[in-house]
């Protein structure tokens, strides 16, 4: 009988061997993700591609919007809550509640966009189908650069999202280009998070970010070495750190793509802890992440190598955007909204 050993803790990935396109590189990075999204869901890479001064500026502009008076940022709040865009303060949202968890809301703020360069006149777009996903972006009027930057941003995780996915298909024994057709008119979403220094003590059970699993098919983080920061649950049932490496993203799987591997791949728990009470007015955090959704009437359908007579298909086909919807309803049935916070469509934090 073979063994497989599962990771105890988050592997590191060079996607450079990928990227220079030989068959053997590809092969390589593609066996090391496939191991990594088995065992434990989580992966840090690096050779990725996505310019250091991006990144930076991406850093930089997000800052000094969440330095805006309350009142700037109160503005862009999110004009309904099954649409995931503009601004959410600190204690609107508590990701415990999809777990059906009652907690004191978390400790966080943000700002979320959807795709960009919307077409006007595309009824794909715009129908009841599409519902809120490509609603209109709201943008600060007092930092105009931040549209700039964030465009630029958005793109480069357009790109890197792609690339992920033909690594996955490869994985997967499949056509490296086997996802691209799910996602040519995606609906991912960007957000940027802040977690505030904590000169005051958290409440009991209160967190940065509560226990959680994401609702897509991947999500990109770029974390910051700061106390108080991402904790992932591993098949040993314990809490794992994960390395904010420089120079590096960190990866994970969603729900949507556990379901399509037939639960292979494994849509793992995770949480961003409370810094220590003796470095908590030093410990302001700052996280970009990238939640890669295929298009909403892509069919989500157990893969035929994640099947066989053994493993027969767990779940009946289901569209990209159904599968959304089915998580939030949940989530919101479980939590609603407790305290003032409200739940978030497809929502994580890192």
């Amino acid at each position: 009988m073979g063994f497989i050993m599962m990771l105890t803790d988050v592997p590191t990935i060079d996607l450079t061997p990928y990227r220079l396109g030989t068959e053997e590189g590809k092969r390589a990075v593609a066996e090391a993700v496939g191991k990594a999204c088995t065992d434990i869901g989580f992966l840090v890479i690096s050779g990725h591609g996505v310019p250091q001064d991006l990144i930076e500026r991406t850093y930089a502009v997000s800052r000094r919007f969440f330095a805006l008076p309350a009142s700037e940022k109160a503005l862009l709040n999110r004009p309904q809550s099954d649409q995931v865009r503009g601004y959410s303060a600190v204690g609107d949202e508590g990701l415990s509640y999809s777990l059906g968890e009652v907690a004191p809301p978390d400790l966080k703020e943000s700002l979320s966009i959807g795709p960009l360069n919307v077409p006007a006149d595309d009824p794909y777009y715009h129908n009841a189908e599409a519902g809120p996903h490509f609603a209109p972006n709201l943008w600060p009027e007092s930092l105009p650069e931040l549209k700039t930057v964030w465009s630029e941003y958005f793109a480069e995780m357009e790109r890197l999202s792609c690339d992920l996915m033909r690594i996955f298909a490869l994985a997967l024994d499949l056509p490296e280009n086997w996802f691209d057709p799910t996602g040519d008119r995606h609906i991912s979403m960007f957000r940027a998070l802040h977690y505030p220094n904590q000169p005051d003590a958290p409440l009991d059970g209160q967190m940065r970010a509560g226990a959680h699993s994401d609702y897509g098919a991947l999500t990109i983080l770029r974390q910051e070495n700061v106390p108080g920061s991402l904790q992932v649950c591993n098949r040993e049932g314990n809490w794992v750190d994960v390395p904010a490496i420089p120079g590096t993203f960190v990866v994970n799987i969603g729900d949507l793509m556990m379901q399509w591997t037939n639960d292979k791949w494994i849509s793992t728990l995770h949480r961003v802890v409370n810094p220590p009470r003796d470095l908590a007015d030093q410990a302001s955090r700052v996280s970009l992440v990238y939640f890669y959704q295929p298009n909403y009437d892509a069919v989500v359908s157990c893969l035929d190598s994640c099947q066989s007579p053994d493993q027969p298909a767990r779940y009946p086909p289901i569209t990209s955007g159904d599968h959304l919807t089915a998580k939030f309803v949940q989530q919101t049935t479980l939590g609603g909204t407790k305290d003032g916070a409200e739940t978030i469509l497809g929502e994580t934090a890192a």
